[in-house]
């Protein structure tokens, strides 16, 4: 079972040093202000609240929970041990003051989206609305659109089996001052890309006594490097 929750306000739940709030100053027409919470906006921003959630976490991250910024997610084998894990979560929440969206939360479930991914019991899959934004997509008539293809295929690559083999035609339109020609060998790896996603795999953990099959590649030639003797 999985509860998924999302940290209220996101960063403005980490107090600000005061001797850094002057730094965070901005002008108004009544007067001069800054804030006392982290705003938005911060270059480290993203990074504080991340490791303020890695703190308050600390021994519970990669047994019962997992974080990412703002999200949060609960997990259990069983029912019985969710509502035990949920309770130790709230606690240490509680304990440091943080405050959760109760809108963005879902409690209880078997399956839910988290980073972009769907996550369930058996594992981690693609998000279909992703998939279907890639095969409803016609073919790209520029660059501009060859390069948001390629963008939407890197976020999923880890779901997809030699992805820079079955990329490689596209490669030939990226190279510079090369006119832009959408040919039937790129047609073909895109509707192979398509036809793919139809029965995408799933990512899970190695299962104990379960063969674990690891696929490697290798050139025919060997590389050689130039350097000093």
């Amino acid at each position: 079972m999985f509860s998924f929750m999302d940290g209220s306000s996101g960063y403005n739940q980490i107090k600000m040093a005061p001797e850094d709030e002057k730094h965070t100053s901005f002008r108004t027409p009544i007067g001069i202000f800054c804030y006392t919470v982290m705003p938005f906006g911060l270059k480290n921003a993203g990074a504080t609240y991340q490791r303020a959630m890695t703190h308050i976490f600390d021994d519970l991250i990669h047994q019962k929970v997992e974080c990412y910024v703002d999200d949060l997610v609960v997990k259990s084998l069983g029912r019985n041990d969710h509502l035990k894990d949920l309770r130790i979560v709230f606690e240490r929440i509680r304990k440091f003051d943080l405050k959760m969206n109760p809108l963005k939360c879902a409690f209880g479930v078997s399956s839910g989206k988290f980073l972009g991914y769907v996550v369930r019991h058996r594992g981690i899959e693609i998000d279909p609305n992703k998939i279907k934004a890639i095969t409803e997509m016609p073919p790209p008539k520029n660059l501009r659109q060859l390069r948001s293809l390629q963008g939407q295929l890197a976020f999923i690559r880890r779901f997809i089996s030699n992805l820079s083999g079955r990329c490689q035609p596209f490669s030939k339109l990226m190279k510079k001052d090369v006119r832009f020609k959408w040919d039937a060998e790129c047609q073909e790896a895109f509707d192979s890309i398509k036809r793919y996603l139809l029965n995408p795999p799933i990512l899970a953990a190695p299962i104990p006594g379960k063969p674990l099959i690891l696929y490697t590649a290798a050139l025919e030639v060997r590389r050689s490097t130039i350097g000093p003797e």
